[in-house]
């Protein structure tokens, strides 16, 4: 376009000029004419300054002609620059490699195993009935929950935080995990006084003992525990198949049932973790994780120091 308008100029400045000779040229002759018939000053006066100043306008106008000519000839120069520069980016797109996009949160289903690190009491499960002027044939009632295997399943979500480590490493991610998983041990316990001991003091069951409100209880209580964890999660090589992560340090709440001795049921926690999963098809994934899960006190007795280890299925979204 503007190698066109170039072209018009150069024409119309090409045209004007001519025509400026054309009137140029008369003037001339009849400005020599005139001498040679010896006309007077007055009479030649106009004519001069009308010549001069054509003069100046064919000047002005050759100028203005070597100025458009020279930015012709520049014109070229720029646009090839110009055409260098795209033909350079382009091979640098070209030459880049193809990272294929990925969603970065997932959603995750996992259960295994989990194993505490200690026994765990119960609600009314005291070890004699001295106190209430009374004794079985042993002098005990029940003990106290002997379970330490279980079983565990739960959920959680992973939301991408950022991608470089906040700039300190290159392709290494970092999530905020939000968990939730239920643990029930493999054997359970009486919630109260067993009927065996009840029978051995000579009472039936659900009777008042003694008139001291105690009654025997035949009933098993599931012994079991929820929690609820949230954590930072460092996740590593970013953009491949196969990533493993870490979870340094986080937070956990666990819901213990049966209650504590003392009718408590919260314990809060800490976990620690490890693991890798491996993208399988699209945005579905499975992996195996490890977590530690540490208390600071027990909680009136009851401690929920242990660990889990088991597998998992992701959908990334």
């Amino acid at each position: 376009m503007t190698f066109k308008k170039t072209k018009l100029v150069l024409g119309i400045t090409t045209a004007t000029l001519t025509l400026g000779v054309a009137l140029v040229s008369p003037q001339a002759m009849a400005h020599k004419t005139s001498k040679k018939h010896h006309h007077s000053s007055q009479q030649a006066a106009p004519s001069y300054s009308k010549v001069d100043a054509l003069e100046a306008q064919v000047r002005a106008m050759q100028d203005e002609l070597a100025a458009l000519k020279s930015q012709q000839q520049a014109a070229p120069a720029a646009d090839t620059a110009k055409v260098e520069e795209l033909d350079q980016w382009m091979a640098s797109v070209k030459a880049a490699p193809v990272i294929e996009k990925t969603k970065d949160n997932m959603v995750f289903f996992r259960g295994g195993y989990a194993h505490a690190n200690a026994t765990r009491g119960g609600t009314l499960d005291p070890t004699t009935i001295g106190a209430f002027g009374l004794a079985d044939r042993n002098g005990t009632l029940n003990g106290p929950i002997t379970d330490k295997d279980a079983w565990y399943m739960g959920a959680g979500f992973d939301f991408s935080l950022n991608n470089n480590l906040f700039g300190l490493m290159d392709d290494t991610e970092v999530l905020a995990e939000l968990m939730f998983d239920y643990k029930e041990l493999g054997t359970r316990g009486y919630n109260g006084i067993s009927n065996a001991p009840a029978g051995q003091i000579g009472v039936a069951n659900a009777v008042d003992i003694a008139g001291l409100g105690v009654s025997a209880n035949t009933q098993r209580a599931t012994v079991n525990q929820f929690t609820l964890a949230a954590s930072p999660k460092i996740k590593f090589l970013k953009g491949s198949s196969f990533r493993p992560w870490i979870i340094p340090v986080g937070f956990e709440i666990n819901v213990i049932s049966p209650p504590s001795d003392a009718i408590t049921v919260l314990n809060p926690g800490m976990q620690f973790g490890l693991g890798a999963d491996y993208k399988i098809w699209k945005d579905l994934y499975v992996g195996a994780d490890a977590r530690y899960h540490q208390t600071l006190n027990s909680s009136d007795g009851v401690r929920t120091n242990g660990l889990t280890a088991g597998g998992y299925l992701g959908i990334g979204f």
